[in-house]
């Protein structure tokens, strides 16, 4: 088994790095208290999805709760809960991941049934039909069922119908050529109706195999006693390599996009969406950050203060900017909800702004923007979930933990000319997607 230390900033040891033979890792990262964090991060989402099963890492999040042979569905939840824990999982685009946040007990009893029982569910899910429910016909409206495969099409149609999902989804879309990315990480109505279960199971075998897994244990205990404790419950038997990644990362649109959708709303909706830095560069990614702070984060950003506050008319009613990092690159966006009398205008006025970034930013901003992100970051490490989500993050999205240590010393040596830079490079207009989403006349 190879070990290695990673100084992560704000902790007071050593975050503990094992890798063994089979590939799977384990992070043992101590936070003082009596709260512990138990997570497994896969590194399979909608990256590993086509045309044909998008949504399967979705569906099949919800489904590894379902059992497994020592434990029939619900047990796994009822078990914890009832000793105050917080039961969870997620589905992004580059990972899946699973944990149990709970008092770690007397004698670290509760921490112990939490390792069993976590591990018991990522090694060794029964999945069972009867807990799916049967494939069927979408366009059947006589089909009333409970199980899991309908609350999952549940899910997709009510967010399908929230204005802010259609007006992403568009932008998202047209962003990517043949990228993975471009499709929804919720997938479709009609492919979770049809999925089987040995589709399922198939999926499960070939990505959830220890070498694609990250399990990773934050609070106050003994190493050596923790690391054998995790080595003994996951038991992976015999899984065959998970398959060897291979997806180009599309380069930005060659010329501006403009989409144009209408549905049955009485405010309109817009998205700017560009292509950005990926998630191992943590330079640009930083500055990215940055430029979404003093582009649009919070009622002192220039968004906020030149298209809402300083405006004559109300043309806006909310305007901000978000960076969102993924393995293949950032996703830099620009979203409003306006008056869509004024869509030509609101379209021209956030162009300007994005302009303008190009070619000035006060050291007030910069410093302000230094603040916001050097005290996000340090708030990761405030409790044992976040400093789980954290870590689970770098070693699945970055695959280098030791990024942490360099995240502090970045921020602080970034200039204004940097932040100009990183605007010209990755907010160029001519490589922007530009979605709105209009009321139906």
């Amino acid at each position: 088994m190879k070990k290695s230390l990673v100084k992560y900033p704000f902790l007071t040891r050593e975050v503990e790095i094992y890798e063994q033979d089979n590939g799977h890792k384990i992070v043992l990262a101590h936070k003082e208290g009596d709260m512990i964090n138990v997570s497994s991060w896969v590194k399979t989402g909608s990256i590993n999805e086509n045309d044909k099963n998008n949504g399967i890492s979705h569906f099949l999040e919800h489904l590894m709760f379902k059992g497994t042979h020592k434990h029939k569905a619900g047990e796994f939840d009822h078990i914890l809960e009832s000793r105050g824990a917080i039961v969870n999982a997620a589905t992004w685009k580059d990972y899946t991941f699973y944990y149990v946040t709970l008092p770690k007990g007397e004698g670290d009893e509760n921490f112990n049934l939490a390792i069993e029982l976590h591990a018991d569910m990522m090694t060794d899910p029964v999945i069972p039909d009867y807990e799916m429910g049967a494939p069927f016909d979408i366009n059947d409206k006589t089909v009333k069922d409970k199980r899991e495969r309908h609350v999952v099409i549940e899910e997709i149609r009510m967010r399908k119908d929230q204005p802010w999902t259609k007006v992403y989804n568009a932008t998202n879309n047209a962003m990517y050529t043949s990228h993975p990315y471009k499709r929804d990480v919720i997938g479709t109505p009609e492919i979770i109706s049809q999925v089987s279960q040995q589709e399922i199971m198939d999926y499960y075998r070939t990505f959830y195999s220890p070498k694609n897994v990250t399990t990773i244990i934050v609070g106050d205990f003994d190493s050596e006693k923790i690391l054998q404790k995790v080595t003994g419950e996951f038991n992976w038997g015999e899984r065959p390599e998970p398959p060897v990644r291979n997806i180009e990362p599309d380069k930005p649109v060659d010329k501006t996009v403009y989409i144009e959708n209408k549905t049955n709303i009485n405010s309109a909706f817009m998205m700017f969406g560009f292509l950005g830095a990926p998630a191992k560069d943590l330079r640009n990614v930083i500055a990215l950050e940055m430029l979404a702070i003093i582009l649009g984060e919070g009622t002192s950003s220039r968004l906020y203060t030149n298209l809402i506050e300083n405006q004559k008319e109300q043309i806006f009613n909310i305007v901000d900017a978000e960076n969102y990092t993924f393995r293949d690159g950032c996703n830099f966006f620009i979203q409003a909800n306006f008056n869509p009398k004024y869509k030509d205008k609101a379209v021209s006025l956030v162009k300007e702004e994005i302009e303008k970034l190009k070619t000035g930013i006060t050291e007030r901003e910069l410093n302000k923007a230094k603040k916001k992100v050097k005290s996000g970051f340090a708030c990761e490490v405030e409790t044992v979930s976040e400093i789980g989500e954290t870590i689970g993050y770098y070693m699945t999205v970055c695959d280098d933990l030791a990024l942490t240590e360099d995240y502090i010393p970045i921020c602080e040596a970034m200039t204004a000319e940097d932040l100009m830079s990183a605007a010209k490079e990755y907010l160029n207009l001519e490589h922007a997607v530009i979605s709105t989403l209009l009321p139906q006349e």
